[in-house]
């Protein structure tokens, strides 16, 4: 496997990591009923799992929860804009004449906030990818790929 597959399976571990585990609520879109802290720790704890199966330094871990730590509250932050999104776009929808052009801000807003975010996650996976170990990402590699395998 070349450098950048590597560096792809690493970014998509941790995307997939903090989206899938962190980012959904009970059935819910974006944050749900959950309280974020609580869905922080329920991370951290996951988190901590995987940093012990892969049998990470001490200054591993703490690097490593450095990013979870930030890109949580960057996506928390995100997620929080979304609802004044759409309080926008429900405003817009209910107005006689709604204005095409700030519907058009509201989406290219979010969009760029989205695209931002997810540039900060290539960019945490890029770091994820420098604090692990050859062995270390070969691991995780297995891992991500048997759920892509739904094994």
């Amino acid at each position: 496997m070349n450098t950048k597959n590597k560096i792809l399976v690493a970014g998509s571990a941790l995307l997939a990591f903090v989206l899938l585990t962190g980012f959904r609520g009970g059935g819910h879109h974006g944050w749900g009923p959950r309280d974020p802290e609580r869905v922080k720790q329920m991370m951290t704890w996951k988190l901590d799992d995987r940093l012990e199966d892969l049998k990470a330094s001490d200054a591993q871990k703490e690097a490593i929860h450095g990013l979870k730590d930030s890109l949580f509250e960057d996506g928390k932050r995100l997620f929080e804009e979304q609802k004044g999104a759409k309080a926008e776009l429900l405003n817009q929808w209910e107005s006689p004449n709604p204005d095409a052009k700030a519907v058009h801000a509201v989406v290219d807003a979010r969009l760029d906030a989205f695209r931002a975010f997810a540039h900060k996650v290539a960019d945490a996976a890029l770091e994820a990818h420098r604090i692990f170990t050859p062995a270390q990402r070969q691991q995780l590699t297995t891992q991500v790929r048997e759920r892509m395998n739904g094994r």
